[in-house]
């Protein structure tokens, strides 16, 4: 039978719709990749799903999120939560989608964009700088611990965060996320609000999606401050699970790094990449037969079930509005199981002046040490050397002063009386007479209080206006906290924490993972202006 013409035009427009049809879906995918869009709130697994699935690969991924850091960070709304983009970063993403390619597959966190805030040291392109322009061109000449860890793991180290200088302990009047370096770091959620600190570009890089996980520091709050003011899940661990050798210190007591991400699962995946006993960091060796490389068996949807929960009922007060979201937050965890409890924390005079004074001679001392190893690049070796620098230079002393470095420097050594006297009081107060005797005394799985308020408005003149929190006893006993999504106070979200003793993370894990399930207050920010 011969063809009619008209059938043959008729089969030949058929086919080039089809053709055409494959190409624009073909072309639709590529712009879907090329408008960031895709990457909005996605999560570890979502995004290991994708590359799976080959809908895209890591080099997409890294290429997307560098594209949005230009777009809203450094442009847009200027967020300003980036100190440093690694210049390295696709060349990076490119080896592993080889290693991807060839089956090697590293675990959960290859191929995932990471940020650091700009206190952990990095053998690459990026230099440390704590924020401070003495250290502008500081280059470590060897990666953190957590570093190498997440390096090993095949995650993409695509950028260092904006941090509140010297991790917001410099001057007892500042605006946390202003670093001389950076500048101020602004609230995605409004933007004239503040960001909190001192992770304060790792908690906005997250919250904005510029990455999929950040990693910040905390000596007293600056994880789960910044988590809270940002709408994020921080996770402060019990200190010594995870190294701190290559960060620049405050407090050999209280110091510790920490995974910040949209999601509690994110950063319990981050958090098991980056364990493990370091012989360059004593801490650490408490930790043998106590970390895990993987708490996500503890990812568990009843995990609210038969817990006993302690409410902290001096631990609110400073808002009614959060104290209302906390008693929402109560119901919702007693409908899934658990039994709550009111208990009474210690008096904060207990153990605050004590705190104050350890932080000074262990900063004194520690931070002596770190720029001590410095190469001819940075002018300064000292804190004393710091302090001289800054009163010479025209951007760090412009907002505002020096003074906890001038008294640093005066403390001595940490075998004075004062120190001793103090780092014991303050153990006392916050472990065997606080976290301790609380959850003792009353069979508690965990305590849990509202972790901050609404965020305040940024104020360069007058610095933060702080209105409260609840981050001290868990920082000060060394003790482990995750701070969650409580909700929303008109468009500003606060958080609530969950904390207990000391290598208590999977049971945390449990309750935080059950809390955020059953609510998911967590909502992606609109970079609004104030009315």
């Amino acid at each position: 039978m011969k063809n009619h013409p008209v059938r043959i035009l008729k089969l030949f427009t058929i086919f080039f719709l089809l053709f055409a049809s494959c190409k624009q879906s073909a072309t639709d995918k590529k712009q879907d990749t090329n408008d960031n869009k895709w990457l909005e709130e996605i999560t570890i697994s979502g995004l290991q799903q994708g590359y799976k699935n080959k809908e895209y690969s890591i080099t997409d991924v890294v290429s997307a999120y560098l594209r949005k850091i230009n777009e809203i960070d450094l442009n847009g709304p200027a967020l300003n939560s980036i100190i440093k983009v690694n210049p390295d970063a696709l060349k990076i993403a490119e080896e592993l989608d080889k290693e991807m390619a060839a089956g090697k597959i590293r675990g959960p966190m290859h191929g995932i964009p990471v940020i650091l805030k700009d206190n952990i040291d990095t053998e690459d392109h990026m230099p440390t700088t704590a924020g401070a322009t003495a250290l502008a061109n500081w280059h470590a000449k060897t990666d953190s611990y957590i570093a190498a860890k997440l390096r090993e793991a095949g995650a993409v180290i695509i950028a260092k965060a904006n941090l509140s200088e010297w991790a917001n302990f410099r001057s007892t009047v500042s605006s946390s996320g202003w670093s001389g370096i950076g500048g101020q770091t602004k609230n995605p959620y409004v933007l004239d609000r503040n960001p909190c600190g001192s992770s304060s570009g790792s908690a906005v890089a997250v919250s904005a999606n510029l990455c999929m996980v950040a990693v910040g520091t905390e000596t007293d709050g600056s994880i789960v401050c910044p988590s809270n003011n940002n709408g994020i899940v921080g996770i402060k661990p019990t200190v010594g699970l995870l190294s701190r050798y290559g960060i620049i210190p405050i407090s050999f007591t209280q110091d510790t790094p920490g995974p910040m991400s949209r999601t509690v699962e994110d950063a319990v995946i981050c958090l098991g990449a980056m364990t493990g006993v370091d012989p360059q960091d004593a801490k650490t060796f408490a930790s043998e037969g106590k970390f895990l490389g993987d708490y996500t068996k503890y990812l568990k949807a009843d995990g609210l079930e038969g817990k006993r929960i302690g409410i902290i009922k001096n631990s609110g007060g400073f808002s009614d509005k959060v104290d209302t979201l906390l008693i929402h937050a109560i119901k919702t965890m007693a409908a899934h199981g658990a039994t709550l409890i009111e208990v009474e924390a210690p008096s904060g005079k207990k153990y605050e002046d004590a705190e104050f004074q350890v932080l000074l001679y262990e900063f004194k001392d520690g931070l002596n040490k770190y720029l001590a190893r410095l190469d001819e690049s940075s002018p300064v070796k000292s804190i004393k050397d710091l302090i001289e620098f800054n009163k010479k230079d025209t951007v760090e002393l412009k907002y505002f002063g020096q003074n906890i470095l001038i008294q640093a420097e005066k403390k001595g050594d940490l075998k004075s009386p004062e120190y001793l006297k103090a780092l014991h009081n303050m153990l006392k107060a916050t472990r065997d007479d606080g976290i301790d005797k609380m959850m003792n005394a009353n069979r508690l799985d965990a305590l849990i209080a509202p972790t901050g308020s609404p965020a305040w408005k940024t104020d360069l003149l007058n610095g933060d206006h702080y209105v409260g929190g609840n981050s001290s006893l868990a920082a000060i006993s060394g003790y482990p906290s995750i701070t969650v999504p409580m909700g929303f106070i008109g468009e500003l979200p606060v958080g609530i924490s969950f904390f207990g003793r000391a290598w208590s993370e999977p049971v945390l894990i449990e309750i935080a993972y059950n809390y955020e399930q059953a609510t998911k207050h967590r909502k992606a920010p609109k970079y609004l202006l104030s009315d």
